[in-house]
C-alpha cells in the first residue's frame, strides 16, 4: 500500500475513490475537489495505474480481491463517502487465476451469491459497503458536464441506412443489457455482427467490425436497469482508435446515459477519424 500524503485539514468532506482503469477516475477526482471533497484514491492493482497520484489528495493501492482489506482501509481514514469509477475487466477474474486470489471476506461474498453476473457482484459489493455505513454515491453525481448530449456531436452525420442500423442495434443492445451481457453491439446492414460480453467494448468492437469488414455501426446504451453507482457506460478517445483500426464509421450512445470522457478531445478524434458519433435519447426509441 502506498500513501502519496498524509491527511490534511481544509475540506470536511473526504470522498473514497475506488479506482480501476482508463482516465474516468482522474475525471472524477479533479471534478469532486471542484466541488470541495477531501479526494482518497484507492487504486485497484491489477488493473489501474499511479494516474491519479498527482490529482487525489491521497493515493493508496490495493489488490483486486483484498475485499477485507479495503473495508479496513475505509475504516482506518474514517470514510464514509465513496464512488466508484474506470474499469475492471472481469476478464481478469478467468486470466489470472493464480495472481488474484480473494481473501476471506471476498470468497464469503462471492459464495453468497446466485450468479456472478456483473450486476450480482457490483450490488453485493454495494450492500457490503453500506452495511459499514459507507454511502456509494452515483457515478453521474461527478459526470454530469461529460454526459452524452443529445444529437449530432461531430462534423460527419449517420447516413439514413446509419440511423436504420441504429434503430435496429438498440432494441438489442438493451436486450443484452437487460439480461446484464453487455452495453454495446455491432451492426452492419441491420444483422448483428457482435456483442459484448466479458471481452469488453473495444474487443467486441474489433471482433464485430471483422466480420463487417468496413462501415459497421457501434452503439452502446444503458442497461434497463442500470444502477448508476458502478458500471456506467463509458467512452473515451481509445474506444475511437478501436473504431479507427477496425474500420467502423458510426457511433451511436444513450444520451444523458453515457458518459464521454475528455470530451473535447474525443469529438475532434473522433472528426479526424471521420466517424460520426450521435447521441440518442431513450425515449425515441421506447426504451
Amino acid at each position: 500500500m502506498q500513501v502519496k500524503a498524509s491527511r490534511k485539514s481544509g475540506p470536511s468532506r473526504t470522498l473514497g475513490l475506488i479506482a480501476g482503469m482508463g482516465k474516468l477516475p482522474v475525471a472524477i477526482a479533479s471534478e469532486a475537489k471542484k466541488m470541495g471533497y477531501h479526494v482518497v484514491a484507492i487504486a485497484l492493482q491489477p488493473p489501474a495505474d499511479e494516474s491519479l497520484k498527482p490529482v487525489a489528495d491521497e493515493f493508496h493501492k490495493i489488490r483486486i480481491g483484498s475485499f477485507g482489506g479495503l473495508l479496513s482501509l475505509f475504516k482506518k481514514l474514517s470514510i464514509t463517502e465513496a464512488v466508484m469509477a474506470g474499469k475492471v475487466p472481469k476478464r481478469l477474474l478467468y486470466e489470472n487465476r493464480k495472481n488474484i486470489i480473494p481473501d476471506l471476506r471476498a470468497m464469503k461474498l462471492l459464495f453468497s451469491l446466485k450468479d456472478r453476473s456483473d450486476d450480482a457482484i457490483m450490488k453485493a459489493v454495494v450492500k457490503e459497503l453500506e452495511k459499514k455505513g459507507i454511502r456509494i454515491h452515483k457515478t453521474t453525481t461527478f459526470t454530469k458536464n461529460l454526459l452524452a448530449p443529445d444529437g449530432v456531436l461531430t462534423h460527419r452525420k449517420p447516413s439514413k441506412d446509419d440511423l436504420k442500423d441504429i434503430e435496429f442495434g438498440w432494441g438489442i443492445a438493451k436486450k443484452i443489457g437487460r439480461l446484464d451481457i453487455g452495453q454495446t453491439v455491432v451492426v452492419k446492414d441491420m444483422a448483428v455482427m457482435a456483442v459484448e460480453a466479458i471481452e469488453g467494448t473495444d474487443e467486441a468492437i474489433k471482433r464485430g467490425c471483422a466480420l463487417a469488414q468496413k462501415d459497421a455501426v457501434v452503439i452502446k446504451v444503458s442497461k434497463p436497469q442500470q444502477d448508476m453507482r458502478f458500471d456506467v457506460p463509458a467512452v473515451g478517445t481509445g474506444t475511437i482508435v478501436s473504431m479507427q483500426k477496425a474500420g467502423a464509421k458510426v457511433l451511436a450512445l444513450e444520451a444523458s446515459k453515457c458518459i464521454i470522457v475528455d470530451m473535447d478531445k474525443f469529438i475532434k478524434e473522433a472528426d479526424k477519424a471521420g466517424i460520426a458519433v450521435v447521441g440518442v435519447k431513450a425515449e425515441e426509441r421506447g426504451s
